[in-house]
């Protein structure tokens, strides 16, 4: 909801999503799960190529605070973004709208807490809508925001980037269609009666159209409502923006204590004071022998006869001791 790194928006969608056909499999609906990860795959790839369209186009700059206005310099990767918008956004026509749809229907009429799981789902796909016409607006709309210090030529990307995309957001409009409500004139679902999964339905949209609406009150008619909000809600602001602290606390309980072991028992003694001391040792203990046996190969033949003299009685009194 408040990211500002346009592949970290998609990034963290795409866990969202994720969560949805979680939600899907929770409830028994494996084929409605998998349905959204299919329809998924055409919208979020579609996405996130077109932010790597935005970025190629901005010479880098992945920051959506520095963009705006982009609409009418990158024609095809706007229209094409804006239809991975839609699809993800539940909005009817497109190929998520019948996905989610039916994971909701599936899950309202889920033995298990499945009101409340459907409640939750709803005002995902709300929150869904939201930052995804945040992105779209941020990005493609309005003034533009960054600098010829920041980017000295905003272009269209070339045929190569486009053509996938086209691909891609014809996928996004027509992949849904392989599982349509039975009141529009198909195969019923199993998972609710046709007047329910009407009035599900209607909520759905209304949840989309919703987050549509927010979004465009929020970075359109009231520009600077979303700052006044941060500072009026700054702790809630704060963990969102820094993700929960899920980065914090993953550095502070997994990793540093990772490196610290590593630095001070794996390098510094198991590394340092045992093997170097092992190996280093070894060749001590050579240097100190042949620093000895050295003295035995004088050339002096008196020399060598003492010393076979001594190895002759130390032999004799072995035997006779």
């Amino acid at each position: 909801l408040v990211q500002t790194d346009i592949k970290k928006v998609l990034a963290y969608s795409t866990i969202s999503q994720l969560g949805y056909m979680f939600l899907a499999c929770g409830a028994g609906a494996y084929a409605a799960g998998v349905f959204h990860l299919m329809t998924h795959a055409f919208f979020k790839a579609l996405l996130f190529l077109g932010a790597g369209s935005v970025i190629h186009g901005m010479g880098g700059i992945q920051d959506i605070r520095k963009m705006g206005g982009l609409r009418s310099k990158m024609p095809w990767t706007f229209w094409t973004f804006l239809i991975g918008t839609v699809a993800i956004a539940g909005i009817p026509g497109l190929a998520g709208f019948f996905s989610k749809d039916l994971i909701l229907a599936s899950v309202w009429n889920s033995e298990h807490y499945g009101k409340a799981l459907w409640a939750v789902g709803l005002l995902t796909a709300g929150f869904t809508s939201f930052y995804m016409f945040r992105l779209l607006i941020l990005t493609f709309f309005g003034q533009a925001r960054y600098t010829h210090h920041d980017v000295h030529h905003v272009h269209e990307s070339p045929a190569s980037m486009l053509i996938p995309l086209v691909i891609l957001a014809a996928g996004a409009i027509a992949g849904g269609y392989l599982s349509v409500p039975s009141f529009l004139g198909f195969e019923p679902h199993e998972a609710a009666g046709e007047s329910m999964e009407a009035i599900l339905m209607g909520a759905s949209i209304l949840a989309a159209l919703s987050g549509l609406g927010l979004a465009w009150l929020m970075y359109v008619s009231k520009p600077d409502l979303p700052a006044r909000m941060a500072r009026g809600a700054e702790a809630m602001y704060s963990i969102l923006s820094h993700k929960y602290y899920i980065d914090e606390i993953y550095e502070s309980v997994i990793v540093s204590p990772i490196l610290q072991t590593s630095r001070e028992f794996l390098w510094k003694f198991l590394d340092v004071v045992v093997i170097d001391g092992i190996v280093n040792g070894i060749g001590q203990s050579v240097r100190v022998m042949a620093a000895i046996l050295r003295h035995m190969q004088s050339g002096y033949v008196r020399t060598y006869a003492a010393w076979i003299l001594a190895g002759g009685v130390l032999v004799l009194a072995w035997f006779l001791r």
